[in-house]
């Protein structure tokens, strides 16, 4: 099935008590595009980049099978900077350079190829961008996952509620979801985000997993302990990939599949955080990922006998 990835591909700059990376390439579409595709196949990319994104690296997404017809390369303009430095705890960041250069006025424009996607992937972007892509779909998808973050829900909340009015799923932290929803129990939060509209609410919880939640049901997933944590850049985006990759490939958008679905996109984002960038992303193996979730499986396995 055809999944539809919409976002950033970017360069980033980032401090973290390990170390530093200089202009390395990130953006939410390149990691959930390079999430999906290790477990689906016909991942169409939108975003847009500069003369100076690196040829090497789309060459590197077309061999994994990563359509990039949706990608516009605007000749003579820069791509999406940013540079951030992470604290002693790895969970709080400083925004230390913000460059939108090509995003300062991205207008998507979605193949006629892509129009009739299976399900459809809205990476972090204005809320304003995300509603177009999604009136220029064709078909609606069997799915829609939107992922946003508080700036959107500051700025432009008005446009993120109409946009949440036309998504299934909503994936966002636990700062997040309390912002948009005013409420400080996660329930509590979770039931008035369903009610602006999306049927799924994932609330992220970085090292203490994520929650998924419908009307009726909750599910908990826990983050797999790891002994060093080198860049959590990223790993909200790989979680995504993750999640619609396995949705896609099996074919299967119930609650109990999105169960499955969040453990593998919790086992991508594991691997993300071992190394600076897409650097671990792009160099896993079948065997590494079916390793890893079998650790996810031993460490939600338990039997209760009274």
């Amino acid at each position: 099935m055809s999944t539809v990835v919409v976002g950033t591909m970017a360069f980033d700059s980032l401090e973290t008590p390990f170390g530093k990376a200089d202009r390395i390439v990130g953006g939410a579409a390149t990691y959930i595009g390079l999430a999906a595709s290790y477990l689906a196949d016909d991942i169409q990319m939108v975003s847009v980049v500069g003369e100076d994104f690196p040829e090497a690296f789309m060459d590197d997404l077309k061999s994994r099978g990563i359509k990039l017809d949706g990608v516009e390369q605007k000749k003579g303009e820069k791509s999406f900077y940013w540079s951030g430095k992470y604290r002693n705890d790895m969970n709080t960041r400083d925004t230390l350079d913000t460059q939108l250069n090509v995003l300062a006025d991205f207008k998507p424009n979605v193949p006629a190829d892509y129009r009739n996607a299976d399900f459809l992937m809205l990476g972090n972007l204005t809320p304003a961008v995300q509603m177009s892509v999604i009136e220029q779909m064709t078909t609606r998808p069997k799915l829609v996952v939107l992922d946003t973050m508080n700036f959107w829900m500051e700025i432009a909340l008005e446009d993120l509620k109409k946009v949440l009015k036309k998504v299934d799923v909503v994936t966002i932290n636990d700062e997040e979801a309390r912002i948009l929803s005013g409420e400080y129990s996660l329930v509590k939060a979770a039931k008035k985000i369903l009610s602006m509209g999306p049927e799924y609410l994932i609330i992220k919880k970085g090292e203490h997993g994520a929650l998924l939640f419908n009307s009726e049901e909750v599910f908990f997933a826990p983050a797999l302990p790891l002994e060093e944590v080198f860049d959590p850049t990223g790993a909200g985006d790989t979680f995504a990939g993750g999640f619609i990759g396995f949705l896609a490939a099996s074919k299967d958008i119930s609650f109990e599949n999105m169960k499955c679905a969040i453990i593998y996109g919790s086992a991508l984002a594991s691997f993300c955080v071992e190394k600076f960038g897409t650097e671990r992303l792009q160099n896993l193996t079948k065997k590494e990922i079916d390793n890893r979730i079998q650790q996810f499986i031993d460490l939600t396995q338990v039997e209760i006998k009274f």
